[in-house]
């Protein structure tokens, strides 16, 4: 373990890949070969004080971060990636690097506070013999996915209405759930487990609708591949079918959608799941209220309209109790986000950026002294699991 009084290469690395760059790209930006930037990130030389000075500039970090200890770096074989496909090597180091900085921020929220403690169960062996349906007269299917939301639904006693939070729903069982600080539309979430914990990262410059199938789909990674692992197109389609009849239920949707529906009735009824346009049309299709020709039909002209790309009639966002809860008591406390920032050794927008959309905080950037002693405030986490059927 690197001491915190010695520069500590791997932090270099970690600050690099946290702003997408190549070794090669930072040689340029600082002024030197690349060569040298390898030599410091293996520890071969260290970086004179101008060139520390200079390296912290570049990638947006304060010099102390780079001598603190080891930090829990993330492996790619961990994380499920949502449209990883999309994915540049830059932009998926980028939000690795995040989710390093997010565990930071845990670990010193969970030091002060008594969090929700994880409630998952691992559903990767659901038996498929729960889950045969038959959909439409057709012979009986195994729907593996479906299964698990069913038995997801009714351990956390969410019966067949409509989740009507799901970032507090994931909370209240114990995960956390911090924004995806990458400003692009090819990152949609990722999730992982560490050390016991759930974590999921959300893109918050997304409709309140996508994000919650965002969410939904990662708690399918979560609860599915465990163990077994979240790689591929396959288990893509796994989280995606589990996501769809977690916020859509079976027996819920047979009960109160439109047969044959059109899109102008899509938009009406979308409300009752909070769901995208899209995601409905395809649940409709799914348990056999409209036809493969109506449905292909239902998607050129949702597609013609432009709801793959604006949502109509947008939910309000959903935000988060836990991050709202502590960010209320350490503002009574008199701690501010340079306060947290300081003791990270970051910069604020990092802690900013991992808050964004999920937390309004106004918290002053001004920084007078932390607490002499951590509080360990129990934040009790409602979640709505209903919601009254609309008129």
């Amino acid at each position: 373990m690197t001491t915190a009084q010695e520069f500590n290469p791997k932090r270099l690395t970690l600050a690099r890949e946290r702003r997408g760059l190549t070794k090669t790209k930072l040689a340029k930006a600082i002024g030197v070969d690349v060569r040298s930037v390898t030599a410091y990130e293996t520890d071969a030389f260290r970086p004179d004080r101008d060139r520390l000075a200079q390296l912290a500039q570049t990638l947006r970090f304060p010099i102390p971060f780079f001598f603190g200890d080891d930090l829990d770096q993330i492996a790619p074989d961990i994380v499920s990636f949502r449209s990883m496909s999309k994915m540049t090597a830059g932009q998926r180091d980028s939000a690795l690097g995040a989710g390093a900085i997010a565990l930071l921020l845990n670990e010193w929220i969970a030091a002060r506070f008594d969090l929700p403690a994880a409630a998952l169960p691992d559903l990767s062996q659901e038996s498929s013999q729960a889950s045969q349906l038959r959909v439409g007269g057709s012979k009986p299917e195994v729907v593996h996915p479906e299964a698990a939301a069913d038995t997801l639904r009714r351990m956390w006693g969410l019966g067949e209405l409509p989740v009507k939070n799901m970032i507090h729903l994931l909370e209240s069982k114990g995960i956390r759930v911090f924004s995806l600080s990458i400003d692009t539309a090819q990152l949609d979430a990722f999730s992982m487990w560490h050390a016991d914990t759930p974590f999921v990262f959300l893109n918050t410059m997304k409709s309140c609708e996508h994000s919650r199938f965002d969410a939904a789909h990662e708690l399918g990674h979560l609860v599915l591949h465990r163990h077994a692992g979240s790689k591929g197109q396959e288990a893509e389609r796994e989280a995606n079918a589990f996501a769809s009849a977690f916020l859509m239920p079976r027996a819920s949707v047979l009960a109160n959608a439109p047969h044959m529906a059109t899109v102008d009735q899509l938009i009406k009824f979308k409300a009752f799941w909070t769901v995208s346009v899209a995601a409905l049309a395809y649940r409709l299709h799914d348990v056999g209220l409209v036809s493969d020709w109506h449905y292909r039909n239902l998607c050129i002209e949702i597609a013609q309209r432009g709801y793959r790309k604006q949502e109509p009639r947008e939910a309000p966002r959903e935000t988060s109790q836990v991050l709202a809860k502590v960010f209320a008591a350490l503002r009574e406390d008199g701690t501010t986000k340079a306060d947290i920032a300081s003791a990270l050794s970051v910069h604020v927008e990092e802690i900013d950026e991992l808050v964004f959309g999920l937390a309004l905080t106004a918290m002053s950037s001004a920084s007078p002294k932390l607490p002499p002693t951590p509080r360990r405030a129990d934040l009790r986490v409602v979640h709505g699991s209903s919601r009254e059927p609309e008129a």
